[in-house]
């Protein structure tokens, strides 16, 4: 007998929030105005999934050579500043059957998680402006601010399962549209890690980190639910 889920942990940007790369975009202006002049897919290559500033010093490092933390904070401040901006005219919503997915599992009694490397006030913008509410679309929602170690390593989803009462990772699962998802996933132990392909990386990428499933729609979580509850 497979193990029962219990909860489901999504990344939000590229993953359930459509929100057209905005917060990738705005990055990579941010580092360029540095004086750099990298392309979108390098900041996604090195960047998707990851706590911001992490992701900053990444790219730098990967493609430059650059380990500078003065800089990193410079281009940090600069991107939040730049990034409350865009979103005032950003358009922003649920990925396709999002709401659909959320609700079939509210209705299946699994509880859901939104995790991300957005800090927490960057993270609640987003879902205030979708309109999604805590304990109503979703149970709780953790962010890189709220824990000391940033995907890849499990802090997050581990939090996530102490505040809802979760004591086996077993019965987790993590959906993600990034290689470090996956990878945060199968460090915090989870029963599945699925990657789905409408965000940072493709379907060739994800498969790369050695998930259980990539999927290209949410609602293909239903099925594979179905085959691990008793």
């Amino acid at each position: 007998m497979n193990k029962q889920i219990k909860m489901v942990v999504f990344d939000m940007a590229g993953t359930t929030v459509n929100e057209d790369n905005v917060v990738y975009k705005t990055l990579r202006k941010a580092i360029n105005e540095a004086g750099f002049n990298f392309s979108l897919d390098e900041v996604l290559i090195q960047g998707a999934g990851k706590e911001k500033k992490h992701a900053i010093r990444s790219v730098l490092s990967v493609y430059s050579g650059i380990t500078n933390e003065v800089l990193t904070e410079q281009i940090y401040s600069s991107f939040i500043e730049q990034l409350t901006d865009a979103y005032v005219s950003a358009p922003i919503a649920p990925q396709p059957d999002a709401n659909a997915l959320l609700n079939a599992l509210k209705e299946r009694d699994i509880l859901t998680v939104l995790n991300t490397g957005y800090d927490r006030k960057t993270a609640q913008l987003i879902i205030d402006k979708m309109g999604w509410t805590s304990g109503v679309n979703f149970d709780i929602l953790v962010t890189a601010s709220d824990v000391g170690k940033n995907r890849p390593d499990p802090d997050m989803i581990l939090l996530a399962m102490e505040q809802l009462g979760i004591t086996e990772s077993a019965a987790v699962i993590k959906v993600g549209d990034s290689i470090i998802d996956i990878e945060e996933g199968k460090n915090a132990g989870c029963g599945l890690t699925v990657g789905i392909t409408t965000g940072a990386h493709t379907a060739e990428q994800l498969a790369s980190a050695n998930p259980d499933l990539v999927i290209d729609n949410l609602l293909e979580l239903l099925p594979l639910i179905a085959q691990h509850q008793a």
